[in-house]
């Protein structure tokens, strides 16, 4: 009896030690958790001293964020291709906008779940930050469609709006585009969604299941971090096609950037953002995974680490903020009607 006490122990101490080392060996290769103390998480997305969150704010841009009218048509709204309850993104290969027209990139939607986190905007990192990559779409012909006259006319001709910009500003604000989409960015900010990983990296050994401990053993051994590290396992700049030809590389026409960098996408709730790569050509976990071995790192990955991977990259399902879906304030006489062309 004593015996088998003491393997107990033993054994409850070694994977005990097994957890902290496998936190420190996930730390050391860069990544990071979203903090569980509401007081640092809140210093990591709200950074702008000239504009701080406030609900007031956030209420606001949520309107905004789900209201079609800041599209030319009147039926497209941002959560239209960012939809949140689809893990942030639109569940389909290329984005859909403006007169049923698909990307002409063939760009994947990416996730704004965690986007706060990304170190650059967009696929090709041409903007630095949410307020900037805010105005792109609604523009984007593509896309919203709408010139920033027309979004600016259609906001400023209802009166309850004009009362929450004050509300939110102050009676000074001059309601124009980049304060309405600044106020779209500043709700998609709270758009965290801090899962059982982050718990594990807070110390909390048992977050993880051993069999996802394994996965992210693995996910570390095959250099999986050399991109997709941080706090969001993504959102930085990286070159592409390293090793070897991504398989459909001439689906589309998006290279990357001037030197062939591409925005890493971020991990977390990967399994909600199926189909996967820019162009999304892949729609299976471990297909994907697979892919990135030969392309980034230049090793094959079996189908037996490809689903351990996947195991661990299950754990990266976080918790949703409660969104509810806001009445959004009624159009007057003087707003501009849609239009199709």
């Amino acid at each position: 009896m004593k015996l088998a006490i003491s393997l107990s122990v033993i054994l409850g101490a070694s994977s005990l030690f097994a957890s902290q080392s496998l936190i420190s060996k996930a730390k050391n290769a860069g990544l990071e958790a979203i903090p569980s103390d509401k007081v640092t998480l809140m210093k990591l997305i709200d950074t702008d001293k000239n504009d701080p969150i406030t609900t007031e704010k956030v209420e606001l841009g949520k309107k905004l964020y789900f209201d079609p009218r800041v599209s030319r048509s009147g039926l497209i709204s941002c959560n239209t291709c960012h939809n949140l309850g689809l893990g942030g993104a639109d569940g389909v290969p290329a984005a859909i906008g403006h007169g049923w027209t698909a990307n002409p990139s063939h760009l994947n939607s990416p996730t704004v779940y965690n986007s706060v986190f990304f170190k650059a905007q967009f696929w090709d990192g041409r903007s630095p930050h949410l307020a900037d990559q805010a105005q792109g779409p609604v523009q984007a012909g593509p896309e919203m469609a709408a010139p920033p006259a027309l979004v600016e006319q259609r906001i400023n001709s209802i009166p309850a709006y004009v009362n929450e910009f004050k509300a939110a500003y102050g009676n000074d604000v001059k309601v124009d585009f980049a304060k309405i989409t600044e106020t779209i960015a500043t709700f998609e900010k709270i758009l965290v969604t801090p899962s059982r990983f982050d718990k594990f990296l807070e110390g909390d050994e048992k977050a993880l299941t051993k069999d996802e401990q394994e996965g992210l053993q693995t996910f570390l051994n095959k250099g999986c971090t050399a991109c997709h590290t941080g706090i969001a396992l993504g959102g930085t700049m990286q070159p592409f096609q390293i090793a070897n030809q991504y398989s459909f590389t001439n689906v589309g026409d998006f290279k990357g950037d001037e030197n062939g960098m591409v925005k890493t996408p971020t991990l977390r709730n990967v399994t909600e953002t199926a189909p996967y790569f820019h162009n999304g050509q892949i729609w299976a976990l471990t297909d994907a995974i697979k892919e990135m071995g030969s392309v980034q790192l230049g090793i094959e990955i079996n189908d037996t680490d490809a689903k351990k991977i996947e195991t661990f990259l299950r754990a990266l399902k976080g918790d949703k903020p409660v969104i509810t879906y806001p009445q959004l304030p009624e159009s007057t006489a003087t707003t501009e009607k849609p239009s199709f062309d």
